[in-house]
């Protein structure tokens, strides 16, 4: 039996799968968690990583490994290959600022869209090199490479090579590679720190990126993409992914350039596109309305499950902590249609399923994407009510994978595709996937929409 490695270094902790390379069994696993915080020295994801692999039994009969990670982190390095200061996560935004500031001086969000893609919000590195620039200028002249937190742990785990690689999934979130031509842009990234330090090689999707020992790396790439592969999204699918923040995602044929920077076009790990939505608010809208009634998330999700479709007319807005889609960071959660009749916990706790849902089902339409079917993963997935009501919201039929690491097993996916040399990944039969089908609930977006415009 051929086995391969896949971890997922995010924000909060490192997980290590080992799973057959041939049908993808599970074999062992390892977890270590992350500091706190929206800036960490890349010596800790180090320490975890190493940590989680000694917890999932080593690597002497491992013969690939791929790492997935956090998308958008900015390590810096200088010429010893030595970490400058510690990195700036996606979730830092600082340089919030320096993200505004970069849209107007080159042009505005269109020229942008089609430079790279996307429109650079905080979490894009292009903002958090300009805010180095500005901010920590004796850092930035002591930067000599930039990277991406896989790009980094697979460099150290292939012994600090001359050469840092990366893929193009995660090269798409920095703001200075293009999906569209495949090649950096680097004169964005000269506007944005005055400098161009020297960027990692950008691999094919099964192009080797070294050894560790007698292990082989794979290219590796960024979070959402491998959640992608892990899943095993096909034609027509999109996944929507309830964690504290939502994302809605689909693979596509061309890449996608929206000014509105709703979409996020970024490349995916197999050599087609990524397009992408995320919403603020997701699955804290369901841990907020149980935290008001009193109950735990089972309660709540049973709770929601006595009330009538569309809660007689009970909206609740879901915007607690602004919005990204649609962009409304300003904007507070709201609830309408509140009568004696409608004043229940029932109808609470299913106006709160329903609007959550609502706000995913905006990140679907920003797509432009007719969904076959959804692909319900995250945290949020796990309440049974959000399954079954999931398909009277999207209009679709709601695919729920069996919950587990899925971007290390997206990870694990490609290693195994660098061990196959085939020209696609290899193909893994998901287990214990339900299916939910059900009517779609009339009026309910209309009610919704009417309310979120107020």
């Amino acid at each position: 039996m051929s086995l391969v490695a896949g971890v997922d270094s995010s924000t909060q902790s490192c997980k290590v799968v080992i799973r057959d390379a041939e049908t993808g069994a599970l074999v062992r696993e390892g977890r270590a968690t992350h500091p706190d915080g929206t800036e960490v020295h890349p010596d800790a994801w180090w320490a975890a990583l190493r940590t989680a692999i000694d917890q999932a039994g080593g690597l002497d009969d491992v013969e690939a490994l791929s790492v997935a990670a956090q998308q958008h982190g900015m390590v810096c390095l200088d010429e010893d290959g030595e970490v400058v200061r510690p990195a700036l996560l996606w979730n830092d935004t600082r340089s919030a600022r320096a993200a505004s500031d970069l849209v107007t001086e080159f042009g505005g969000p269109d020229k942008w869209a089609a430079a790279v893609g996307s429109v650079p919000v905080a979490s894009f590195t292009v903002t958090k090199l300009r805010w180095l620039a500005e901010q920590e200028p004796a850092q930035a002249g002591r930067t000599s490479s930039v990277c991406l937190p896989h790009d980094w742990l697979t460099w150290k785990l292939a012994g600090r090579p001359a050469e840092i690689t990366t893929d193009r999934g995660d090269a798409s979130g920095t703001g200075y590679w293009s999906p569209a031509t495949g090649s950096y842009r680097t004169d964005l990234l000269q506007m944005a720190m005055g400098a161009t330090p020297a960027l990692p090689r950008v691999l094919g999707p099964a192009e080797q990126a070294g050894v560790a020992g007698a292990v082989r790396l794979a290219p590796g790439t960024g979070d959402n993409m491998a959640a992608a592969l892990g899943v095993g999204i096909g034609p027509g699918d999109v996944v929507v992914s309830i964690g504290t923040s939502g994302t809605a995602f689909a693979v596509a044929e061309s890449p996608s350039a929206d000014p509105s920077g709703a979409v996020a076009g970024f490349a995916d790990a197999t050599g087609r596109f990524l397009p992408l939505v995320a919403t603020l608010n997701a699955a804290r809208v369901l841990q907020a309305a149980a935290r008001m009634l009193g109950v735990t998330q089972e309660q709540l999700s049973d709770l929601a499950l006595q009330a009538p479709p569309g809660a007689d007319g009970l909206v609740l807005v879901p915007y607690l902590e602004g919005e990204r889609t649609p962009n409304r960071p300003d904007a507070t959660g709201s609830l309408h249609g509140l009568r004696l009749a409608t004043a229940t916990p029932e109808h609470l706790a299913r106006a709160a399923v329903e609007g959550m849902l609502c706000g995913l089902a905006d990140a679907l339409d920003a797509l432009g994407l007719t969904a076959n079917r959804v692909l319900l993963i995250g945290g949020g997935a796990r309440s049974e009510a959000v399954r079954r009501i999931a398909p009277t919201v999207f209009g679709a039929p709601v695919l729920v994978p069996s919950p587990g690491e899925y971007v290390a097993d997206g990870a694990a996916r490609q290693a195994a595709w660098l061990v196959s040399g085939a020209p696609e990944p290899p193909r893994w039969e998901a287990a214990d996937t339900e299916l939910y089908e059900a009517d779609v609930t009339k009026g309910l977006r209309d009610r919704y929409r009417e309310a979120s415009d107020l």
